[in-house]
């Protein structure tokens, strides 16, 4: 049976223990067809992503991305897939957005296709982690990345080994929204 938006939103978790089971490549397809459709800035898709499902080459990277200060990022190598989440930003649309309004809106962009990503994920019963914490220059050297892609995130892919129990949590609407005005 497949759940609602509404369940997957509130059933999804960063998931940190993976199972020793490789994802198919249908399902990572589908994950990235889902975040293909993201909506983005005038546009321009500055989103790109790097597949790293081949066991020697995660290890690598692994061992390049989450060593030293990035240590407390070393669970996703266990992760059967690695996704890097890249940003080639369109020169005119993020300098006027920065100039202007002061916000980079590719990041904004890859927020919204990182999050297609997993919720797609999240609907096909895999588990994924959101990674901002790794060694961005290891990863660009062992992946030869070029300098035209700003690697942002990593977001590991997986089966999950376990699942922590929903008690996330969270705020409570009115210590975060309002209508019209201000009131906190």
């Amino acid at each position: 049976m497949t759940k609602s938006l509404d369940e997957i939103i509130k059933s999804r978790r960063s998931i940190r223990r993976y199972a020793d089971r490789p994802v198919e490549r249908e399902k990572i397809l589908a994950c990235l067809q889902a975040a293909r459709l993201a909506p983005s800035a005038e546009n321009v898709q500055p989103w790109r992503f790097l597949v790293i499902d081949d066991q020697e080459l995660k290890k690598r990277v692994s061992d390049s991305a989450f060593s030293g200060i990035y240590l407390t990022s070393r669970f996703a190598a266990k992760a059967p897939v690695l996704i890097i989440l890249m940003a080639k930003p369109d020169i005119l649309a993020n300098r006027l957005g920065r100039l202007v309004q002061g916000t980079q809106f590719y990041l904004l962009d890859l927020g919204i296709a990182g999050e297609h990503f997993i919720l797609k994920a999240e609907e096909l019963g895999l588990a994924t982690c959101w990674i901002g914490w790794f060694n961005l220059k290891g990863v660009k050297k062992i992946l030869k990345i070029p300098s035209k892609y700003r690697p942002v995130a990593i977001i590991s892919l997986g089966y999950p080994a376990s699942c922590p129990p929903g008690n996330h949590i969270r705020k409570e609407l009115k210590e975060i929204a309002w209508f019209n005005r201000i009131e906190g």
